[in-house]
Formats: C-alpha cells, structure tokens, sequence
C-alpha cells in the first residue's frame, strides 16, 4: 500500500505542477473568454407560428438537460457521438437508442458515485454496494462478464471477482470525466466483442473542457462538501497550448466520506472510503489533420469493505453465530494508459482514421481485518480468528487484471448520385490476464487465474438517400481463445445488423433494426473448478480432483458464447421554434426485444441427502440454459422554452428464462424520471427538480430478496455569479427514503443469509451537498 500511495502522490504532484504552471505563465490573470452564448441570446427574435423542425442546433437553443449544471448552448440529445456507427452523428440523429451525459450536467450534480449521473438514461440502472466504490452497471437487465462493454477514453474494464455480489465491476472517479455515452442493446456490437447487453464510453475531461475560446492556458479549481457523513471534494485541473500544436493537461482529485445514514437512519458500515486520483494528456498535431494523444489515469481507493449483522435475528444463538461478514481493509489502485492517433481533413473522403492502443490494470489488495464469529484458532492459530472460505485476520489477498488491447477504424465516405455512403471497417481486440493470490483463502477457487483473448472486426455500410432515407448495415467477427492450466476453449461467429429508417416529414424519424452480439464465456465462467471451502464445518462431498468441500464446481470448457438477437423499433423526435423562437423538444422512443441464446449461468445439481443436516447440491457449474428473453419500453424526451423546461424519461422493462418462465433477477422493471426547472436572472441561476420512480423487481428466482419500490426526490441549484465563479448545492433523496435498488441472493432478512450484500446494499438517506468552482485563465 505504501508503494501505490507514493505513485499516487507523484502524479497528483505532477498533475498540480502542470495547473500550478499554467497558473504562473502569465503575470495577470486575464480573461478574454467572451460571455455565454445564452448572455448573448437573452433578447429573442418575435415568435413564429408554425414550427419549425430543428436542422441543427443553434447557439441559444439552451441545454434542455442542462437542470443540473451551468446553462449550455445546445440539448443534450444534440452532442456529438460516435458510439452508434464510429461515425460521428447527433446523438438525436442516431438510429439507435443513444444517450448522453454531458460536464455540464455531472458538475451539477456533485455525484459521489457513477451511478448519480444516470438516472434520467432510459435501461441504465446498477448493483452497487455500499462499502465498495466499485461501479457495476446494467443496461436493459444485463450485467456481469462483460455482457455491457464499459470503455475509459477507449480502454476496456473487465475487471471481475467473484464473491456475494456482481461478477464484473470497474473504478471510475466521477469528477475525472468530461463526458458519457450510453447505446443501448447489441447494435453496439461494432464498439467491441461482448456488448449484447450494450456500451457505456466515458470520456475523461480534457484541455477543451477548461480553457475558453481564445485562452491558452486555463485552470479550474472545484471544492465541495456534503452531509452524510462529511463528503469531502477537491480537485485541480488545468492545460496550456504551449505551442498551437502542443497542449498539455492535467488534474488531481481527492474524496473522502465517512459512513452514511439510509433512509430509516441506520447506519451502514463501512462506508467511508478515500478517493485519489489524477490524469495527465500530451496532444500533438504533428501534420495537418493528425492528432496523436497520450493519456495516463491512476486512481487509488481505499476503503473497508465487509460487514457487520446489524440484524434482527430471532435468537441470541443466531446472534452469536451469524456477526456479520469478514472485514477487508482494501487498496485498489487503477492504472489505464492510452495512445490514440485521429486523422480527419473535410476535404479528405477516403480517410478518417481512429486508432487506439491501451492497457488497464486493476490492483486489488485485501487484508482481513474481521472475522465473522471467534472460532477458527485450530485453522489460524491460537488467538486468531478465521476459517478456510475467507482466511484469518491477518492474511492477504489479492486480485489482479491486466488488459491490454487496439482498436483501428477507418471510415471512406463517397456519393453516388443521390446516395451518400459511408463506408467503415475496424479491427479490435484484447487480452485479460487474471491473476489471483489468496494465502489461507478460497478466492484461487472462486477466481481462477487465467488468459483470453477476444479479438475481432467488422464492416459497416452507412447509407443516406436525399434528406428522407438512411439505411445502416454492418456484419462483425468475433473470436476468442481462453486459456488456464489445463483448459482450452475457443469459438468464433459473424453477427448481422440492419436497421433502416425514413423521414416523412421533418422532424420525425422512425426506424427498425435488428442486430447480433456475441459474449464470449469468461475466464470464472469456464474454468471455475475445485471444492468450496468448509468454513471450518464437515465436509459435505468429495470433489473429482480429491478436494472435499461443502460443494464442488465443476470448470465447462464445452460452454457456448452467449448470441443476443435485438429487435427494435425507434423514434427520432426533433423540433425548433414550436411555440416562440428558439424553443426545442427532442425525444427518443424505443420498443425492442432481446433474445439472448445459450445465456450462461450458475446452475446447481439436484439435491442430494447429506444426513444428518440436509439436502445440498453436491455441484455448481455454469452452463448454457434457455433463452432469456428481455423486452420493453423506452423513452428520453425534453421541451425546452429556454427561461424553463421539463422533459421525461424512463423505461418498463420484462426479463425472463423462457424456459421457466421466471424472471431475470438482475431487471429494473420501472424507471420513470420527471425532470423540470426554470433559468433565471439573466439565466445565470438554475433551479431544478428531479423525481425518480422505482418499481420493486418482484418477479425473481427462488432464493432471492425482491428489491424494493421506491421514489427518490432531488433538488439542484446552479448559480453563475460570476463568469469565473460558479456556485452548486443540491438535495438528494429529499424525501430521506429506504430503498434497495436490486435483488439480492438469499431470502432471509434476519441477517442469517448473505448478510453483507443485505446490510450494504441501501442507498444513502438524505443528503445536502454545496461546492464551488472558480476559473483562471488568459492568452
């Protein structure tokens, strides 16, 4: 831990350095940012009667979903993306269901965790747990083993390990991005191997995300705090152009919070935690239209995860026996570093070239610091407490994962007559290096070491036919290769995707598609293999290797990959000047349907008698059962009047095992967020009203706690007061409510059962947060 807390001290030094020198390259702080569009617009043109069908967005069209961050030029739905097709479009233009999240809107909200800044996207929800800062995210049901590919300035997350919660997790420090795409469904199959479930790219923040037009060089100093319980915010981030190709950037985060309080007021152990972290990007343009970038993240989190009982159990023995879960002291340090090279010149048709090199480690160090009861002095030594599952006090673990990986892609664009074509190819591919350590532990056995690679590329035709027709069609190869001891497995498919959509009048865009993924089995998916630990209690059954345990997993390396065949119809919704100038509403509608063949879970044999205690299973294996089926609805829309606006989204969502027909544990059946304010004093203060509706996920397997209903209120305000100095405070969770966002395995809640997924998964209760941000800069 010493060692990564010197690293990490070095380069938020270094990244306060390259701020720090910005700061002292001019001897006066001189501003020559010109004033925000919307100043500039605050006296609109007489409003015209018919509506108009937005074209392209104009500069005081205000950011419809800006309700929690500084007024920006243009609604939401109108940035820039390329996450859809690799090519770049209007996310309101994409035929598929896109979203976006922009700086404007995270800065407002002060977010502690990811998940804070998702809850107006439509299918996005998460599993997290309070005493772990990692992020697992689920789109449209799916979750764990890569089924959402989650990507950090083009750097795949595969992190994973095994244990009373997700399969799948990433690190990922809110106040580090400058923005976020979300695609929905397999139609982000072109973005990479695995997405059947769907995309989430973040974009860390960047020179452009600090210095104005005309500055060179620009720092921005942001601070805030939060009740419960002491949430601390400080970061630094600043850039020069030192010459009009070369700009270098920089920044440091630091967070802390104690443990907070949910929503009936109990707290929830260990869920304090310390947050470092930084960035550091070179840009060269060494030729016109070139771009080489070089980028480095290190972030370093420290918390404690584990959890005590808290109860209620029915007996003073239950009492004594079930105390909780063991205790972890952990230091995970993230390393991502990437090289990307850009080509693009307008008059250039033939390339526009993207290519990206990168490589992620996730470090995980545990110690235990707690064990559950005070037995285990025959297996740890007299006066130490333990068992064989999860080691003694004292012992360490760790889980490591190197990934590595290129992503190339060019896009030829040509007309033909009337037709405009673009035509992309690209070629990706990565490799997971899993390393697992754990002394007295079970955690070699739950999360095996090993290598796969994934690899694959994909060919897409992107068709537009005068200003009323666009066709897109596209086919992706996918390969893998897994390796780990003994077992070897591999496969490869080709998947399709179509989707066509017409515009018969301006402004309305319907469209259908159909699409393919391919989610290759992971390496705890094929390979899992040997007795689970005793805990200190009689072994149950012997195992093929010779081990005994309570029960056996068995590795599969016959698994098949995992096919998601997504059925859509969407509607692109687009209008200016409605009702006065400069108005605007845009809206996105989808109904879809995902058929997931050969989806892969855990499933246990038949009971067997194991006298005189019971029925158990004597092995768990993960295999390929029936389809799961996921459908639903979904909506993203906002009217924006400029001086007020209110938009909705949400979405209703089914996901069940067709062969059971019981539902999918990991779906949020209903999401349903209002979202309205008013911009006032010239639009310098924003004030914004968020409500958020939950439905409770009841339709679940066997053995598992429905997640709750639940409605969370926010409030936000935003005040410019001055051109450098911006003011935010906000309420979460007005209405102080409990809730447990998803469904946990175990039935019990008398703490008797998977206690420490219980105890940690509320959400925190009421919240009041207030920061500052304060802008330096000058030619």
């Amino acid at each position: 831990m010493a060692g990564g807390v010197r690293y990490s001290r070095a380069l938020i030094f270094g990244a306060s350095v390259v701020s720090i020198a910005a700061v002292m390259a001019e001897g006066s702080l001189a501003q020559t940012a010109s004033r925000p569009a919307e100043d500039a617009s605050s006296e609109r043109p007489k409003a015209k009667r018919k509506p108009q069908v937005a074209q392209q967005a104009t500069p005081e069209v205000m950011n419809a979903r800006a309700q929690v961050g500084a007024a920006a030029p243009v609604q939401v739905l109108d940035t820039i993306t390329v996450a859809a097709t690799k090519t770049k479009e209007r996310a309101i233009d994409a035929l598929a269901p896109v979203s976006s999240i922009s700086l404007d809107q995270i800065q407002g909200i002060q977010p502690n965790r990811l998940s804070g800044i998702f809850y107006a996207v439509p299918s996005v929800s998460f599993q997290e747990r309070g005493d772990d800062p990692a992020t697992v995210v689920n789109i449209r049901g799916l979750q764990d083993f890569g089924r959402v590919a989650v990507v950090v300035d083009g750097a795949r997350q595969n992190y994973q390990r095994t244990g009373h919660n997700a399969n799948g997790s990433f690190f990922l420090d809110p106040e580090l991005i400058g923005g976020v795409d979300v695609v929905r469904g397999p139609t982000a199959n072109i973005y990479g191997s695995g997405a059947i479930g769907g995309l989430v790219s973040f974009r860390t923040k960047d020179i452009n995300d600090v210095l104005r037009p005309g500055e060179r060089w620009g720092v921005d100093l942001s601070g805030s705090y939060g009740s419960n319980n002491n949430r601390g915010l400080g970061s630094v981030f600043g850039g020069v152009r030192a010459t009009p190709d070369v700009d270098i950037f920089g920044g440091a985060v630091y967070r802390t919070q104690g443990n907070y309080k949910d929503g009936n007021g109990t707290e929830i152990g260990n869920t304090g935690n310390q947050v470092e972290s930084g960035l550091m990007k070179l840009t060269v343009r060494p030729a016109l239209g070139h771009e080489v970038k070089f980028g480095a993240v290190f972030q370093d989190f420290q918390y404690d995860v584990g959890q005590f009982n808290r109860g209620p159990v029915a007996t003073a023995a239950q009492r004594a026996l079930y105390q909780g879960s063991s205790v972890y002291a952990s230091d995970t340090k993230n390393y991502t570093g990437t090289v990307t090279w850009n080509y693009s010149l307008p008059s250039d048709n033939l390339f526009d070239w993207h290519m990206s090199l990168y490589g992620n480690r996730v470090d995980n160090d545990q110690t235990k610091t707690y064990h559950y009861s005070t037995s285990g002095a025959a297996y740890c030594g007299a006066g130490n407490f333990g068992n064989n599952i999860s080691g003694c006090v004292g012992d360490t673990r760790g889980y490591v994962l190197n990934t590595y990986g290129i992503d190339v892609n060019n896009t030829t664009r040509f007309n033909v007559g009337d037709w405009r074509n673009a035509v992309t190819w690209g070629v990706d591919a990565f490799q997971d290096d899993v390393i697992t350590t754990d002394s007295r532990g079970n955690s070699n056995i739950t999360t095996p070491s090993g290598i796969r690679t994934v690899s694959g590329g994909f060919m897409q035709l992107k068709q537009n036919y005068s200003n009323w027709f666009e066709a897109v069609s596209a086919v992706r190869y996918d390969r893998y290769d897994l390796d780990s001891g003994n077992t070897h497995a591999g496969g490869d498919r080709f998947s399709p995707k179509i989707t066509l959509g017409v515009t018969p009048v301006p402004g309305f865009q319907p469209y259908v598609s159909y699409a393919e993924g391919y989610r290759a089995p992971s390496i705890t998916e094929t390979v899992i293999s040997g007795a689970h630990a005793t805990g200190g209690g009689p072994a149950f059954f012997p195992c093929p290797d010779g081990t005994v345990g309570l029960f056996c997993f068995l590795p599969n390396p016959n698994l098949r990959p995992e096919v998601g065949k997504n059925k859509e119809v969407g509607f692109n919704l687009k209008f200016d000047n409605i009702f006065s100038a400069n108005d605007s509403f845009r809206g996105k509608i989808n109904l879809f349907r995902n058929d997931v063949s050969d989806y892969i879970d855990l499933v246990a044999s038949a009971p067997t008698p194991v006298p005189p205690f019971g029925s158990f299973s004597q092995y768990y294996q993960y295999q390929n059962i029936a389809n799961a089926r996921i459908q639903g609805f979904e909506a993203e829309t906002m009217y924006d009047a400029g001086s007020w606006f209110i938009g909705v989204a949400g979405h209703y969502i089914q996901g069940k095992n067709v062969a059971t027909n019981i539902g999918l544990a990991t779906i949020t059946p209903r999401k349903v967020v209002t979202t309205g304010g008013v911009r006032l004093l010239d639009r310098t203060l924003i004030l914004t009203a968020q409500w958020a509706s939950f439905g409770a996920n009841n339709d679940v397997p066997a053995g598992y706690l429905p997640s709750t209903g639940y409605e969370l209120v926010n409030l936000y305000l935003t005040y410019n007061a001055t051109r450098d100095i911006v003011f935010t405070a906000s309420i979460d969770n007005l209405l102080n409510q409990y809730y447990r966002p998803y469904a946990i395995p175990g039935s019990s809640t008398d703490g008797t059962s998977q206690n420490d997924v219980l105890w940690s998964s509320p959400g925190p209760g009421r919240v009041y947060k207030a920061g500052m941000k304060i802008h330096f800069g000058g030619a």
